[in-house]
């Protein structure tokens, strides 16, 4: 059983059957690819998964919790954490409290502890701002630490995504297209950075629609279609799947 699994997960919105019976499983400590057409189900499940919309039915269950319509701060709070597709930060705040404010166990957010200022909430604090400067060093953020989140390239706000997620202490990433709209240099620095989150123990599920990025990072690939499951399997095998090459890119194969 993976470590995160999806037993015939259904969502309708007004009517539009967007989930139909999905199943899922995700193994530790790799990264499985999720893609398809637009409109297969890729971000519907994704914000299942992470709490945001409910399912209708089915179950969600993640490293043997059924988290199943759990809110999304208690779906973070046991380790799964997500980016979205459009990276933005919040404008007017600077990378580094922008990570800060993704921080974990921030006592300071009690307002009997903000105002006494316990030891504790010191010395969290101090790890929190440490944390958040090492995770800035490693995604080479460390010179754009005091730039407002707004100033920052479209790369750099996908970096700045991943770190936020990070701040979170997750032990799954949900990553919804982290290469997407950036130069190949900077897609494949994104990528090496993803394949160290899953040396230190982080299993990753990412969508993604640049096929290259897929092949170059994914151990399993997951093919969704029309709110379902589709087949899944290594991309070497899922690219040379007829039904994937009909469903997904019409009827031209894919160069890998």
């Amino acid at each position: 059983m993976g470590l995160l699994t999806c037993h015939q997960v259904t969502r309708n919105f007004y009517g539009v059957h967007a989930l139909l019976g999905v199943d899922l499983a995700v193994e530790p400590r790799r990264i499985t690819g999720l893609i398809g057409p637009n409109g297969a189900g890729k971000t519907t499940l994704f914000n299942c998964i992470s709490g945001l919309v409910p399912a209708n039915s089915g179950r969600i269950v993640f490293d043997g919790h059924d988290i199943t319509r759990w809110r999304p701060d208690r779906i973070s709070g046991i380790g799964v954490i997500r980016t979205f597709q459009i990276a933005r930060g919040i404008p007017r705040l600077s990378v580094l409290e922008n990570l800060l404010l993704y921080g974990a166990h921030q006592p300071g957010e009690s307002l009997g502890v903000a105002l006494v200022r316990t030891q504790a909430m010191l010395e969290r604090e101090t790890a929190l701002y440490a944390r958040a400067r090492s995770i800035a060093e490693r995604l080479n953020l460390k010179r754009v630490l005091d730039t407002p989140a707004a100033a920052l390239s479209g790369g750099q706000k996908k970096l700045l995504e991943i770190g936020r997620a990070l701040m979170a202490e997750p032990r799954m990433l949900l990553l919804d297209e982290p290469v997407a709209g950036v130069n190949p240099t900077l897609a494949n620095e994104i990528g090496e950075h993803l394949r160290g989150l899953v040396t230190e123990g982080v299993t990753i599920l990412l969508i993604e629609h640049q096929m290259d990025a897929i092949s170059r990072l994914c151990d399993h690939v997951v093919v969704m279609a029309e709110g379902r499951r589709l087949v899944e399997g290594a991309f070497t095998e899922i690219a040379a799947n007829p039904l994937v090459q009909e469903a997904y890119m019409g009827r031209r194969r894919w160069v890998s």
